[in-house]
């Protein structure tokens, strides 16, 4: 992908026409909304991010106790210590690096972008086998960079690099 300013808003304009309405587009924004007045997450919008990003583990989400969540979550919004911001969401069962980047994300929109496979592909980053936390603060850098770059939030660019995976990906294999 050439990544211009150009190519972001286009591809990120197709984004937001094809989920124009759906349970994605409806849950992304009950999260944004509660992230404004709250600094944690219950069970019941943890369930929702979690599912928003993936439904498979839906077992594994849904194994939480609320308070746990509430309070881990609390923690991790709360600590300055980036490593262990992310790390500690990883004690909620289902949560890996690319469900603990969405409470990020939405809890941080200004900082955190999106982990996913879609994305490292448009950015032409060779998928690793498993994510670490080098990993996980290079991919940051880069999105965050590309955000500066061209005047355009993270949530834009996130969008951008995913729709433009979701429309190449599978044509250049």
């Amino acid at each position: 992908m050439e990544i211009n300013k150009e190519t972001i808003k286009e591809y990120a304009n197709r984004y937001d026409r094809r989920s124009k309405g759906t349970d994605d587009e409806i849950a992304a924004n009950e999260i944004t909304k509660w992230f404004k007045t709250h600094r944690y997450l219950d069970k019941e919008r943890f369930m929702r991010v979690a599912l928003w990003k993936s439904k498979r583990p839906q077992r594994h989400y849904a194994s939480n106790d609320n308070a746990i969540v509430k309070e881990i979550t609390q923690f991790s919004l709360a600590t300055k210590n980036e490593e262990v911001r992310l790390k500690v969401l990883f004690a909620i069962n289902g949560v890996s690096y690319p469900i603990a980047s969405v409470i990020l994300h939405f809890a941080f929109p200004d900082k955190y972008p999106i982990l996913d496979f879609r994305v490292i592909w448009s950015l032409g980053i060779k998928q690793p086998k498993s994510y670490n936390f080098a990993f996980w603060q290079k991919y940051c850098d880069n999105v965050r960079d590309i955000s500066k770059e061209m005047g355009e939030s993270i949530r834009t660019v996130d969008k951008a690099l995913w729709e433009y995976s979701k429309e190449h990906q599978t044509k250049e294999k």
